[in-house]
């Protein structure tokens, strides 16, 4: 039954590390190109401009000049004013000839103006032409529009028509960071640590780069190297401090490697060098949990969940912890504890199961759930612990799970840089707004924020089904774990009743605690009160009360 139950709850260890790197964010800072490289470009249309007319049959030598001014107002910097002009000529059955140059000279007017979506939209158009003479270019700029929005399909599709070697050298780094991320996402882990190997240490994407290296080879079971990775970047980010975010991943990659490799003692060593006021602390203290389970050290076990389970950590989703410290109670023949510690859980994790059915059967649209997340996390900022819970549909602590997950992280993100870009739009003059090419912008940004809303919610909806399926699985072991503490206590009332000598009193009971403080302790009993600075701290001084 406890190999059962361990199988379940150790499913936690297995979420894709990766999530995690992608929700901190760290180290990624996209390029873009400077105005003197795209001034650099346009001198290179100086020499069509006595073309422009000729090439463009049955036109004046006013409208054949439009283009000639267009670029003009490029060059002089006047992007606002050349957006305008390039996207009408655009449109013009006089241009055909040169639409895509057009094109591609006005995704570049966009992309200074930071209308990075906008100006993603003509490079594709470029692209999807096959022919153009744009086709290198454009694939490079929508590259790095790409990367900048964290748009898996735009990187997906630039990335499936690049050719590193014809990239600029100036924008490798990025170009293999984001191949090895696509390489990693389709299962291609050697494939993929290549790629991250590739990225140069001065790059600011090397940070990244060495933590997903770790996690490739963490999925191919290359303990070895995956290790190697992880105290690259330890060293390589020490400066940084030891809250560092890139540094304290590394930490707790470090210390999943020693448990995948089952070294209970090397990992409980490594989990304990994540400090205490990371965001990823609370989660590691759980996982070093299960190592002390597995290694047979229940009393630091029982230590890790009082600071777990403290006040501190009430709305956090983590149901296996609570299961698990069940266990650690079995072991140790406390079933008292072992009861209260059960019913807590039922208490806690019941209602969530419940809600979540619900809404689940009520088949909202997907832009519903994004909304109810996202109005609980504002409504967070602004309340903080006096937050009302109870009017969201989605239970709190789930909530806070889902704004961990990657895949949401990444399309929240998405869609923080729309709305930059939709703030931007609205900002603009009124005459480029309400030119074509205005309209065109927030017709644009407005569809795909309602598809990329949509997609979240779906990704939330899909996690929402995970966690009912989970709880569904833990409340079926936690009747396996209930079986075992009565079958436990009625063993304890046959022995009682065939009069074998019990002690009355448990170690656990007794106040004195003189051999701690003997030996270097500053004890102080718990009384009931939780202090932040005691985290990490408590020591469960009792022993086990199996006989």
């Amino acid at each position: 039954m406890i190999t059962q139950v361990t199988r379940v709850i150790a499913l936690f260890l297995a979420v894709s590390l990766a999530a995690q790197v992608q929700a901190e964010g760290f180290g990624i800072d996209p390029t873009a190109d400077s105005e003197s490289q795209i001034l650099q470009m346009l001198e290179g249309f100086e020499g069509e401009k006595v073309l422009v007319a000729q090439r463009s049959r049955g036109s004046s030598s006013t409208s054949g000049n439009d283009l000639v001014n267009a670029l003009r107002l490029a060059k002089q910097k006047n992007y606002k004013d050349a957006s305008m002009a390039l996207f009408r000529l655009g449109y013009s059955p006089k241009y055909r000839s040169r639409r895509m140059q057009i094109k591609y000279i006005l995704g570049l007017m966009l992309f200074q103006m930071r209308m990075n979506q906008v100006a993603a939209f003509q490079f594709i158009q470029v692209i999807k032409e096959g022919r153009s003479k744009y086709l290198k270019q454009a694939i490079e700029k929508l590259s790095l529009a790409a990367d900048f929005l964290g748009d898996d399909t735009l990187l997906n599709y630039a990335i499936s028509r690049v050719k590193v070697s014809q990239f600029p050298r100036v924008h490798r780094d990025m170009l293999y960071y984001r191949i090895g991320e696509y390489q990693y996402r389709n299962g291609q882990f050697s494939a993929a640590a290549s790629s991250f190997n590739r990225v140069a240490s001065n790059s600011s994407l090397y940070s990244s780069a060495k933590y997903q290296q770790g996690l490739a080879y963490a999925n191919q079971n290359k303990a070895k190297k995956a290790l190697s990775s992880f105290n690259e970047l330890i060293d390589f980010r020490n400066s940084k401090g030891i809250t560092d975010k890139a540094r304290v991943a590394a930490l707790a990659g470090r210390a999943r490697i020693a448990y995948q490799a089952k070294d209970w003692d090397r990992a409980v060593q490594f989990y304990r060098q994540v400090p205490r006021d990371t965001k990823i602390w609370h989660d590691t203290l759980f996982e070093s949990s299960w190592a002390m389970l597995r290694s047979g050290r229940f009393r630091s076990a029982l230590s890790n969940f009082h600071s777990i389970h403290s006040a501190y950590y009430e709305d956090f989703y983590l149901p296996e912890s609570l299961l698990l410290r069940s266990i650690v109670y079995l072991y140790i023949c406390k079933y008292q504890e072992m009861d209260k510690v059960l019913n807590l859980f039922n208490k806690i994790y019941r209602p969530v199961f419940v809600r979540i059915d619900k809404m689940l059967d009520r088949r909202p649209k997907a832009s519903d759930y994004f909304e109810d997340v996202i109005r609980a996390l504002i409504q967070y900022k602004r309340y903080g612990d006096d937050l009302d819970t109870s009017k969201f549909q989605i239970p709190f602590l789930v909530t806070r799970r889902l704004l961990q997950e990657g895949d949401f992280q990444n399309s929240y993100s998405y869609i923080k840089k729309l709305l930059k870009e939709r703030k931007r739009i609205q900002s603009m003059p009124a005459s480029w707004r309400a030119s074509s090419i205005g309209k065109y912008a927030s017709r644009v940004l407005r569809t795909r924020l309602v598809k990329a809303r949509d997609r979240a919610g779906r990704q939330i909806r899909t996690h929402l089904e995970t966690i009912k399926d989970e709880l569904f699985d833990l409340f079926e072991q936690e009747g396996f774990i209930r079986y075992e503490m009565i079958n436990g206590k009625k063993e304890l009332l046959k022995k009682k009743i065939s009069q074998k000598d019990l002690p009355t009193e448990q170690v656990d009971e007794k106040s004195d605690r003189d051999y701690y403080i003997q030996n270097g302790y500053e004890y102080w009993p718990f009384r009931g009160e939780y202090w932040l600075d005691e985290l990490g701290n408590y020591h469960y001084v009792g022993t086990q009360a199996c006989q």
